[in-house]
């Protein structure tokens, strides 16, 4: 059984996750704009975006497995948000 204080961390861990989700997935179309459009700083954006979650779930995994878990859900809970607002 997990005690309080790695509960909270998971629960703050899985905001933060849903707001590194939700910059991430909505700032796609932006770069995949500019890639499209042939600018080459687009291509430094795109890894920018792709270390910078990398960092936040590396993050997430110093905390441990429930905040990783946690951290992860809230990715994608953020991932859902973008997508619906897509439609």
């Amino acid at each position: 059984m997990p005690d309080v204080s790695s509960l909270i961390f998971a629960l703050l861990a899985g905001l933060a996750g849903l707001g590194a989700g939700w910059l991430h997935f909505a700032s796609l179309e932006w770069v995949a704009n500019r890639i499209v459009e042939g600018r080459l700083s687009a291509i430094g954006l795109q890894l920018g975006r792709i270390v910078l979650l990398g960092g936040i779930l590396f993050l997430f995994a110093q905390g441990g497995a429930l905040v990783l878990i946690a951290g992860a859900a809230g990715i994608l809970l953020g991932r859902v948000i973008v997508l619906r607002g897509a439609r």
